[in-house]
């Protein structure tokens, strides 16, 4: 059953960036395994999934990314955290690799597809936005964080998006320098602390009427 339109307004109301976990609270599998598949069902332009996840789960290393976190204090106590990876190149290798998981999965020859795959040549690799083709990876990657935190709070998860690290410092301590991959953007994920005074603030929105604008 789909939930109501009161349960989403509830739940996006609910969730705010949690700046305090309690680090005594963990994520059951069950719930984890729910807030994975989110991640993996995220949409993307072309379906490419420019992308992956990194789920960190050691505390030594967590200590190591925490001084290259600004010392917020979620990098270690939340419950997961997950470094959002982006490609660095999108190319014949990543054109190819869709097509073909899309011939496997939906039935069809890899030559049908040869028209969608020069639309991603014309576009992305060949094409004006190949220049700016981390910015495009980046966009994407946001995508996923969206669906993930969105997620988590039908979930009543907390979390908190972190912009506030050091992406270079994470590609040496991750040992992503020589990968496909680059640190994008990080996502602490777990339950509240009751010291939490944000919890409670007030949300500050502007108003619909100066947001949405019907044309």
């Amino acid at each position: 059953m789909p939930i109501t339109p009161d349960q989403l307004k509830q739940a996006m109301a609910w969730r705010y960036a949690t700046k305090l976990f309690d680090p005594s609270r963990r994520i059951d599998a069950e719930t984890w395994s729910a807030l994975e598949n989110a991640l993996v069902q995220s949409p993307s332009s072309y379906g490419l999934q420019p992308w992956k996840f990194l789920v960190i789960g050691d505390p030594a290393l967590r200590q190591q990314l925490r001084p290259e976190s600004w010392n917020q204090s979620q990098i270690t106590d939340a419950s997961h955290l997950v470094v959002f990876l982006a490609e660095r190149q999108i190319g014949a290798e990543q054109a190819d690799r869709l097509l073909s998981a899309m011939a496997s999965t939906r039935g069809l020859d890899a030559g049908a597809l040869a028209t969608y795959r020069r639309m991603i040549e014309v576009d992305l690799i060949e094409g004006p936005r190949s220049q700016q083709i981390g910015r495009w990876t980046s966009n994407q990657v946001y995508i996923a964080l969206g669906t993930f935190m969105t997620a988590a709070a039908l979930l009543e998860v907390d979390t908190c998006a972190i912009e506030g690290f050091d992406p270079a410092a994470y590609d040496r301590i991750l040992q992503l320098e020589d990968s496909p991959y680059r640190s994008c953007v990080v996502c602490a994920a777990g339950y509240r602390d009751p010291a939490d005074k944000y919890a409670s603030a007030a949300k500050v929105r502007y108003p619909a009427s100066e947001l949405i604008e019907l044309r």
